[in-house]
Order: structure tokens, then sequence, then C-alpha cells
């Protein structure tokens, strides 16, 4: 067998991610907490209930997971319905336990990636109107504030919004998240004031930490791929920070204020849209080596096995001419065979895109632990360890092992595929 490995930069960022709802359970004053006690909104018709216990305490032995296995990055967020749960109150205890939380990944030598909005809302900001209330910019931008001016001394890296797009199409326009609405033209007002938000957020967290980053993530399943359809045109928000001009369908705005705010862009990458197989589907014939093999499906099918696609979602980033994250990246599965194969994968072809000089900084793997994951609940199983809701015991899965391999030496190695994952060996070392 030929003997190789592949090296990534001095410095490139290991780690891995997490949401707040996820895994610190539910906050009484969150819409999502409110949303998930209505039947039929959660798959499997599960609740949050305690999460992975981050809230009480338990992020300290799942940080001590990152840390045993080489990590040198974790995204979290923050629970806005915590720091402040009614308008005129802001929760300090809350911003503590936070703070606390950083000062676990300094002591572990794990730079925090913060993110300030990942898909949940206060339920009084809910109530206004949400995000088609055009004071949603003020109100986030305050809450903006209030968080980096308390928690500075310890981040620098932060994330605005997670995967704006997305999250307004699932929320104003499939109606899968709250609000639940299926409005394209309240998806257009909503995602407008993000873009407003975001922009205003820059400029106040500058005026705060100068040395500070603040990008956003945008999931990439293929943007400007597929049939036209009655929705936000993929990649709009993104490209609106290039032009300073934000097209939506019938709703279009200039925002010259936009322009010059974006200081990384994270990339959120599952497979292509047009790349997702049932799951019986069945291994294409006459494939050659290195090819993706887009009719690999793991047991539930949600997500093929297209390293390609991560290449194009990274040639499309290069083209803002800023640092790049991969802010996520992961396959839904319990057996931890496909995990296996699709980390390998992903991960070599991440190599081959730095190799070209992309200026991708870092990969965070989805995710540290199982977690509840929005409307799939408890069913979806993406963490490098899985977790038991109810007796809250964890158990590391093979792929832990092997990605921490890849964080300690910064490399994907032959020796790695072929005790990991040796029935695709030829494909990432073919003779």
């Amino acid at each position: 067998m030929p003997k190789a490995t592949f090296n990534f930069p001095a410095g490139f960022l290991w780690g891995s991610a997490a949401a707040a709802h996820c895994v610190e359970g539910a906050s009484p004053t969150s819409d999502w907490s409110e949303w998930e006690q209505q039947p039929g909104h959660i798959a499997d018709g599960s609740r949050v209930g305690r999460g992975c216990e981050w809230w009480s305490g338990r992020w300290r032995e799942d940080f001590d997971r990152a840390e045993e296995s080489y990590q040198k990055a974790l995204r979290f967020s923050i629970e806005w319905a915590r720091v402040q749960p009614e308008l005129d109150r802001w929760d300090e205890p809350a911003l503590d336990r936070y703070r606390d939380m950083l000062l676990g990944l300094k002591q572990r030598g794990i730079i925090p990636i913060v993110c300030l909005h990942h898909y949940t809302n206060p339920l009084w900001l809910a109530e206004a109107g949400g995000w088609e209330n055009e004071q949603s910019v003020d109100y986030y931008v305050n809450y903006a504030r209030r968080v980096v001016e308390a928690l500075k001394a310890h981040c620098a890296l932060w994330i605005s919004f997670a995967s704006p797009e997305a999250y307004i199409r699932a929320a104003y326009q499939a109606g899968t998240f709250p609000p639940g609405k299926r409005d394209v033209t309240a998806a257009a007002r909503a995602l407008m004031n993000l873009a407003k938000a975001h922009a205003a957020a820059h400029q106040a967290v500058h005026a705060l930490q100068p040395e500070a980053q603040l990008g956003f993530t945008q999931v990439w399943t293929g943007v400007g791929q597929g049939k036209p359809r009655a929705e936000l045109p993929r990649g709009a928000f993104a490209l609106a920070f290039r032009t300073g001009r934000l097209e939506l369908g019938n709703l279009r705005e200039n925002l010259p204020q936009l322009k010059g705010t974006l200081d990384f862009l994270g990339i959120d990458y599952f497979s292509r849209e047009n790349a997702r197989p049932s799951p019986t589907a069945k291994k294409k014939k006459g494939a050659e080596p290195g090819q993706s093999d887009l009719a690999e499906a793991q047991e539930i099918g949600r997500t093929a096995n297209d390293p390609d696609g991560l290449r194009e979602a990274i040639k499309w980033g290069w083209k803002f001419d800023l640092p790049m994250y991969i802010t996520a990246n992961t396959c839904d599965e319990t057996a931890d065979e496909f995990r296996r194969r699709f980390l390998i994968e992903h991960v070599h072809a991440l190599w081959h895109m730095v190799n070209n000089n992309a200026p991708v900084r870092g990969y965070l793997h989805w995710s540290l632990v199982d977690h509840f994951a929005w409307e799939q609940g408890w069913s979806a199983k993406y963490g490098l360890w899985s977790v038991d809701p109810q007796t809250q015991q964890r158990a590391r899965r093979q792929s832990a092992d092997l990605y921490a391999e890849i964080c300690r030496t910064g490399s994907l190695s032959s020796e790695m595929v072929e005790k990991h994952c040796p029935e695709i060996f030829d494909r990432i070392f073919p003779v």
C-alpha cells in the first residue's frame, strides 16, 4: 500500500461546534422551547428537555473531551433569551455562566468562536413580530453590545448569525421553525433585517473590541444550482456584503452600510441539495477512484457523502476574498461507519483546496456530542460522542478517535485511513 500524509498548515484550527438550545436544554423564555411543545413540530415527538445539561455545568466534561481529542477550537452560541429574558431586563448571572464557559475553554487551550444568534429568539421578540419588525435590528444590536462588552476579554471570534438564509427559509418560508410562517414576502423582510442587524452589530462590536472578528455562516447546498423556485434566492444574503445591495425577489434595497462589515465567512456544508439520495440508493457502477459517489447515503438518508460539494462551497466562498472557516460539516448516523468515510473524504477534499491556497483557516466538526437537533429532535445522531438524553451517559465513537488523530497531527495520513476506514483506502491513495 502507498504511504503518504496530507499535511495542513501550522496553526490550522481543528475543532467542533454546538448550538445553545440543543445542548443547554430548554429556556422557558425562548421561542423554541414553546414551539416544540406543540404537536407535530418535532419529527420524533421529543423535546429538548435537559439537552446535554450544559447549562447545569456538564459542559465541563464535554470540554474535557474536546481537549483530550486535541481540538483547538470550539464554536458554541449564546442563548439570547437567557441573557435578556424580558425587553427591559438583563440577566447578569447568565452572562457569568457564559464567562465561565469561555474561561473553561481558555484553561484547556481551546479557542472559542461564539455565535450570538443560532436560530432562537426571546419570546418577547417573537411576540413583537420577530424579525419582520424593523425594531429587531436595534434590539439585536443592543443584545450584541451587551454580550461582547461582558465577554470580550475571553473571545475575539464572533458569529453574528448562524446560516441566516437557512434560518429564515425554515422559519418564514417552510414553516418548520418558529414562527412557522409560509410567506416568501415575510421571509424577505426578515432576512433584510438580519442583514441590517449584522452591519450595525459590526460597528458596535468593533467600537467595543477593535481586534474582534465578526462574520456569519452560510449553509452551502449548491448556490445557483437546481431549478428556480418561488423562494429566496440562494447566496443573495452573502453577496449583498460585497455589492451593498440586497435583492430578494420583489424586495430590493440599496444597503451600502453592509460593505466592509464581514471579517470572515463561515461555511456550513453537509451535502449539495441535488445530491441527496434516498436511503435505498445503490452505489453507482463504474465510479473511478477519487470520484464523489453521490449515491452513498447513511441509514436515514439525510446527507450524501459528496466531498466534491465541499470543494465547490470553498470555491464559492473564495470570491469574497476573506478568511474562511468550515464552521459545520457532518452527517447523521448511529452505526458510525458512514461518518468515518464522510470525515476522511471531506478532510481530504479540504486539504486539496487549502493546498491550492484557499484561505480556509479552520475546520469544525458538527458536533462534539449528540444533541437535540431542531425539527429532527433526538432522532438525529451528529456527535463524535453519543449521548443518551435520559441518562446523560456519553459514549465515545470510533470517529472520535479518528478525528483526534487528525487534530493531533494536523494531517490526514495513509495510516489513519488504513486503520479507521480501509474500504476507501484506494479512493484516497490510488495506486
